[in-house]
């Protein structure tokens, strides 16, 4: 069973917006198939490399630039939106970046096929807040994902969260706070407003930010069973 045919789950908003510039179509038919995880086999993870998973990794901005500053650590990128995955393959190329390995869906299939304790960091930058309340349902910090994460997290791990959303934040630390496999790292007030050392600031990050929204950093640490 191929990537293209694994059962997907239902996710939801945009999958694509503006029309592709050519080059970029040519990455996403050609470059993408030699990077893509092919979920119907076990997970290319090399025990001799860490390996670390972006969930959401929008433009690709930070994907790139922590790629780029380790090279001898391997990355795994899951992003559902088609003109992110191909502005991060366009970066991929120019770079010549070989430690990504990507998958263009839902990235609770791509935990689902890790083996347990194989990642040493995982990523979750500005997931998409559904503001409604009907909606919040669809947040991917939910005790379900929690508990994936949970399961492929390395004891001492981080788990690392950005959001400009105050309602996002405010959940997401009342259920990581609620899962006893995670410790917030935060000792003062001031622990999470500034980013992490090699920061890369994306796009979406310095419009909320023109904005008048301020971040927030969470780090969670995967605790020992």
């Amino acid at each position: 069973m191929t990537e293209a045919s694994h059962p997907t789950r239902r996710l939801y908003g945009r999958s694509k917006g503006k029309a592709l510039r050519p080059h970029h179509s040519e990455l996403m038919a050609e470059f993408l198939p030699t990077l893509a995880l092919d979920l119907s086999k076990p997970l290319p993870l090399r025990p001799d490399r860490e390996t670390r998973l972006e969930i959401g990794f929008g433009g690709g901005e930070h994907l790139v630039e922590a790629a780029a500053r380790e090279p001898n650590v391997d990355f795994f990128g899951c992003e559902p939106f088609v003109n992110g995955m191909a502005k991060l393959l366009a970066g991929i190329e120019e770079r010549g970046l070989s430690n990504i390995r990507l998958h263009r869906g839902d990235a609770g299939l791509v935990l689902d096929r890790l083996p347990d304790a194989s990642l040493s960091r995982v990523y979750l930058f500005y997931p998409d807040p559904w503001p409604k309340r009907r909606h919040r349902k669809r947040r991917f910090v939910s005790p379900e994902n929690l508990e994936k994460l949970a399961r492929v997290l390395r004891p001492g791990a981080e788990l690392r969260f950005a959001t400009d959303i105050d309602d996002y934040a405010a959940w997401t630390l009342a259920r990581l706070r609620a899962c006893k496999s995670f410790r917030w790292r935060a000792k003062t007030a001031q622990d999470w407003l500034p980013p992490w050392e090699g920061w890369t600031q994306t796009k979406y990050e310095a419009k909320a930010m023109a904005a008048g929204r301020r971040p927030v950093y969470l780090t969670f640490v995967r605790q020992s069973d």
